[in-house]
Order: structure tokens, then sequence, then C-alpha cells
């Protein structure tokens, strides 16, 4: 199978016969399969994909709303091909990419190409100006220089897809994980469409948990083989700080001065006892991520390719 597209979908039964059309119409001269994720639907989308869906067609029905994260790591999951493309399902992103970003991937010898939203046709208050806000930090504080992290449309190469470890809230960090997986990546424009049937599912209430998971991918993309050099640095640190203010106020002390009612004292009592609590809490940081590796044979480097010489 050359290619997989992974379409996770929750009540859009309006845009489900015509997405298979375009589907058809833009992928025509492509081996592929069409991979759907029924993400919890409570209208009938997945009656509708049962009465219009192609032989080339599966339907994963997950037994709850899981969120699209978790959504796509199930279709991917079940993909078969040897790139993956993954589409949103209100006909917003536009099938007829797929090829040309194939094409850009082979050519560019990359592991995935990832979609930028050139005319985007979404409100511009409500969201167009917090993607826009949310992506700068995002590239900031994470050095990864895509400019639109919210395109659902991409192209990966199977054994990509299939590592980036997809769950929560997370595909709106896809290129952060593509890049600590090692993988090349390059951003193609691609068209973009307003919708047509269906209610969206994103809203403005999304920035919060945006920042949150982003917070976790900066801590993921740091500190993850070595989580200690954050509460190590961060715990002797704070621990410097309240030893030195106990060790000043016990010269003043044995001075004769009385410092009981002093706020230094407690601050001094409280530093010490962050610093031995982030100290500690990197340990146990260490060894869980030494248990996750080891108890399921897990290594902490991905091989690319072996060369040998013959």
């Amino acid at each position: 199978m050359k290619l997989s597209v992974v379409i996770p979908v929750m009540n859009e039964t309006e845009n489900i016969k015509p997405l298979f059309a375009a589907l058809a119409s833009s992928l025509a001269a492509v081996e592929h399969e069409i991979v759907l994720v029924d993400d919890g639907s409570t209208d009938s989308t997945v009656a509708e994909i049962q009465a219009h869906a192609p032989p080339n067609a599966h339907l994963v029905i997950l037994n709850k709303n899981y969120g699209q994260s978790t959504a796509m790591a199930a279709g991917i999951d079940h993909a078969q091909g040897e790139l993956i493309a993954t589409i949103d399902g209100d006909l917003q992103n536009d099938p007829s990419d797929i090829p040309m970003m194939m094409q850009y991937l082979y050519d560019h010898d990359l592991d995935v190409v990832a979609g930028r939203r050139a005319e985007r046709q979404d409100g511009v208050i409500l969201r167009k100006i917090p993607s826009r806000i949310a992506n700068a930090i995002i590239r900031k504080l994470t050095n990864v220089n895509i400019h639109d992290f919210g395109c659902t449309l991409k192209v990966f190469k199977k054994d990509v897809a299939k590592n980036l470890g997809l769950y929560g809230e997370l595909h709106r960090f896809i290129p952060v994980l593509v890049q600590l997986y090692g993988a090349t990546m390059e951003e193609v424009d691609v068209q973009h469409h307003a919708r047509k049937f269906g209610q969206s599912k994103y809203g403005i209430g999304r920035t919060f948990k945006v920042l949150s998971d982003l917070l976790f991918m900066v801590f993921f993309q740091k500190y993850s083989q070595k989580p200690m050099h954050l509460f190590g640095s961060l715990g002797f640190f704070s621990l410097f700080i309240g030893i030195a203010l106990n060790l000043y106020l016990l010269a003043v002390k044995i001075s004769g001065q009385d410092i009981g009612g002093r706020p230094m004292l407690s601050l001094g009592i409280i530093m010490t006892f962050i610093g031995i609590q982030l100290i500690t809490t990197g340990f146990i940081a260490e060894f869980i991520m030494r248990t996750y590796y080891e108890s399921q044979n897990k290594k902490p480097y991905i091989v690319k390719k072996i060369v040998d010489k013959h």
C-alpha cells in the first residue's frame, strides 16, 4: 500500500459523502487506503460512512470520545501505507494537496511534510489572531521552525508516524514530536477552505489547554531523558539560598541579636526544604525514566539506518 489517509471524525454527517468524493478525485492516481476513526459521534456519522465508503475505506469506531490526538493515534496504528497522511474530516483541508506533498517529500528526501494554511479561511478575532500568537510562542520555546502548528494536513513516512507517541492533546505539537524523533521535516503551503457543514470543535477556550500542553512539551523536549538536570539545578539553587540565609542568621544569633521574629528565618527554612524536595523529585524522576526504558526493553535512541561495507 502506497498511502494511508487517516481521518479522525466526530459528528461530521454532512461532510462524509463530499469527503469521499474529494478523496476519490484527488487520489485517483495513487494506490491508497482511507482509515476513518469515529471519535464518539452522537449523530449519524457512522451510518453515513457505512453507506458511502468505497472498498478501500476502513472504519475504526472508538467506544467514546477521546479527543483528536487519540483518534489520530488509533488511525495511524491501523494504517498500512508506506506513507501516512493525516487530514481533518471537515473538508477545510483539501485532499488534492496530498499528491503534491508526497512528491515534495520524495524530491527533498524528507521524513515529514507539514501543511501551512496559506490563506486561512477562519475568523480573525477568535481563530487567526490566537493561532498566530500561539504559533509564535511555540516556535520561540521549542525552537521548531514551523509557522502553522495547527494544520492537521501532514504526510509522514510510516516509521515516523507510528513512533510519534500521540496521546492527550498532543496533536497540536506533532512538529515538536517529529523533532524529538530526529526526523527531517519541512513546511509547504496548502489550501484551506471555510467549513460548509457542521460545527467547529475548536474555540477560544482551548488556548489554556495549548499553554498547559506547551509547558509539558518544553519539559519533555529538554528534560525527558535527564529530569535531574532541571529539578537538581533548581533544587541546589534553592538549597544554597536557604543554607546561606540560615548561616547568616546563625551568625546574627551568635552575636547576641534576636532572630525569632525575622521573616528571613522563615524564608531560609522554606528555601532549604524546597531545595531538598526538588532534589528528591529529581531522583524519583530519574528512577521513573530508567524504569520506563528498562522495564519495556526500550532504548533511549532510535537507529535511522545501518550502513555496512561489503
